[in-house]
């Protein structure tokens, strides 16, 4: 589980990584990744949101989907820039992907992603 501190929380900090930050997609997620975005908190660490819509399935399945990403995402937070904010987005195809496979994209979408956060 991700602490407290680690959670993008507010819709605007949502909106503002989606809108400002690199994006890389995949069978079953979209990453995006801001530089920098800022925390109603003050905190100045990485931050990580999950965005599990409806279409992903029913409430069982966007949850058993939610924790496997959060579960993935908290071993890439440390090599995450500064103040960076990411989100991932989950598609449909995450519903009936293995652990496995939400792994590999989820290591691939961040790799492409902060490649072009670097330049």
């Amino acid at each position: 589980m991700l602490p407290p501190e680690l959670r993008l929380t507010d819709g605007a900090s949502f909106q503002q990584t989606v809108r400002a930050g690199r994006r890389a997609g995949s069978r079953t997620l979209v990453v995006h990744l801001a530089r920098e975005v800022g925390s109603p908190t003050g905190s100045s660490g990485p931050r990580v949101g999950f965005v599990v819509s409806k279409a992903v399935g029913n409430a069982v399945v966007r949850n058993r989907v939610k924790r496997r990403l959060r579960h993935l995402a908290r071993e890439h937070v440390s090599s995450l820039p500064g103040s960076a904010a990411l989100v991932v987005r989950a598609l449909p195809a995450a519903a009936s992907a293995s652990s496995g496979e939400l792994s590999a994209d989820l290591v691939r979408c961040l790799a492409r992603v902060r490649e072009e956060v670097t330049r």
